[in-house]
């Protein structure tokens, strides 16, 4: 998917488009930490969240390598 648009970050609203998820269901995950802050999510200089794509991918194919990472 990254590949094709070529983007990595994506605020909430075009992520819900791109993969069916509700923006409750996206901030659930950030708010109880199963998404990790500048992992699979951050803040813009505007406030707003985004999303990462790429991590979003890894995560839903059971990618846990980011666990090493946030260690």
């Amino acid at each position: 998917m990254t590949q094709i648009i070529g983007i990595r970050w994506v605020l909430i609203p075009k992520f819900c488009e791109l993969t069916g998820y509700t923006k409750d269901a996206i901030n659930s995950k950030i708010d109880k930490g199963f998404w990790i802050e500048e992992i699979h999510w951050r803040k813009s200089p505007d406030n707003r969240r985004q999303i990462n794509i790429e991590e979003y991918i890894k995560w839903v194919e059971g990618d846990m390598t980011w666990l090493e990472e946030a260690a």
